[in-house]
């Protein structure tokens, strides 16, 4: 079933960073692409995010490297902090050391300039159709290609469906219907202008501060100029998945026991806005036929390894491999591109769950907690990472 054509594209189903990256990946591959795209024009919402050596393999792949690169970040290391106390938990360099050893950098960046290198990147290739306002609603398959079928009764005919439809995919819902696993753990995020960001807190660094059922991110984004904060509680409220406005009452009034220094972070957005976050139990199969899923519709995670977007990056790189060394016979890729990725993405959510346990330890466990990586050298915490962040394009297919 070798289905390349020149009259029909590839479907995307989603125009987020997992969906232009896949566009990106199919395109080196020879084929044309149409992304769908619900929202009323390509965006991101949320703030920064993190990048580890991972992604920039990923970037290089996807040929927006340069354009990656220009808009980070980067950082001279990741450091934790326990919020009631201010012990230094943990610290990892990712200097030339850790560059040396993972051969890319560590870094954050908005997350809108991520999708904008990678909408750059497809819009110069000429071969990627964006539709905007377009919701998915169904799919058909049939013998020569697939037919998506979008809400406002329009239909779009492809030879194959990428689901990269984000963490609640209508792909996904059609071909496997599972609900979400609702966390309970709220996370409130905003972007700080350097001006009144705390200047006892300008740190060049990845920054954790850890509190019982809480925690406190921070780092610098666009060359400085403002700064990302994070905020992460468990809600005591009945959450369902969703994002809207934050209430400044509310989140403040998650954090009166954590150290007057971590403390001040809560103080200074003007304007939050509020995730209620999920997961989904891994699956063994995302692939249907012609469709298969990416990134979050594939996958999605708790926030806690900061693999989100790194994870939807890799997923259009092993997919266009696949394509590469299966002669673009979708029925071989897809295959063989679900099991290059299942266990490394299933790890990835599970470990998510445990990172949000041990940052948010408190008693006894908090104390284990700070006790486990005390005195640990660089060397000892690049071994542990080595899984992560030493993927490589070269040794992403499964053999």
């Amino acid at each position: 079933m070798n289905l390349k054509s020149d009259s029909l594209p590839i479907l995307v189903a989603g125009g987020g960073i997992g969906g232009l990256a896949a566009a990106l990946a199919l395109v080196r591959q020879g084929f044309s692409v149409k992304v769908l795209e619900q929202a009323p024009q390509l965006g991101e919402i949320g703030a920064g995010i993190q990048l580890g050596p991972n992604a920039f393999a990923a970037f290089d792949a996807l040929g927006i490297g340069e354009k990656a690169r220009s808009r980070a970040v980067y950082t001279d290391e990741m450091v934790m902090h326990d919020a009631l106390d201010e012990t230094l938990v943990g610290r990892i360099p990712t200097g030339e050391a850790f560059r040396q050893r993972f051969g890319n950098p560590y870094a954050v960046i908005h997350r809108a300039d991520v999708h904008r290198s990678l909408l750059e990147g497809a819009q110069e290739t000429g071969l990627v159709e964006v539709l905007t306002s377009t919701t998915v609603q169904g799919v058909d398959q049939d013998d020569d290609g697939v037919t998506v079928h979008d809400t406002k009764g329009g239909k779009h005919r492809g030879i194959a469906l990428i689901g990269a439809d984000g963490v609640k995919s209508a792909v996904r819902h059609q071909y496997v219907g599972d609900d979400a696993r609702v966390s309970g753990h709220v996370v409130y995020r905003a972007v700080v202008d350097k001006n009144d960001f705390p200047a006892d807190l300008r740190w060049n660094a990845a920054s954790i501060w850890v509190g019982p059922d809480c925690h406190l991110v921070h780092y610098p984004l666009r060359g400085g100029e403002q700064y990302n904060v994070v905020v992460t509680f468990h809600s005591r409220e009945k959450e369902e998945w969703s994002v809207r406005e934050g209430s400044r009452e509310e989140v403040q009034s998650y954090f009166a026991g954590i150290c007057p220094r971590a403390r001040q972070l809560i103080d200074l957005p003007k304007d939050w806005k509020r995730w209620a976050t999920a997961d989904r139990e891994p699956i063994e199969q995302w692939t249907f036929g012609r469709a298969t899923l990416l990134g979050d519709a594939a996958h999605p995670t708790l926030q806690y390894l900061a693999q989100g977007a790194c994870m939807a990056l890799e997923d259009a790189v092993t997919l266009g491999e696949a394509l590469r060394v299966r002669n673009n016979d979708f029925a071989k890729a897809f295959d063989l591109y679900q099991r290059s990725r299942v266990s490394r993405t299933a790890r990835i959510v599970l470990s998510a769950r445990e990172m949000g346990r041990i940052f948010h330890a408190k008693g006894v466990e908090r104390l284990v907690r700070n006790d486990l990586w005390k005195g640990r050298t660089p060397e000892r915490f690049y071994d542990a990472m080595d899984w992560l962040y030493g993927w490589k394009v070269e040794t992403c297919l499964v053999t």
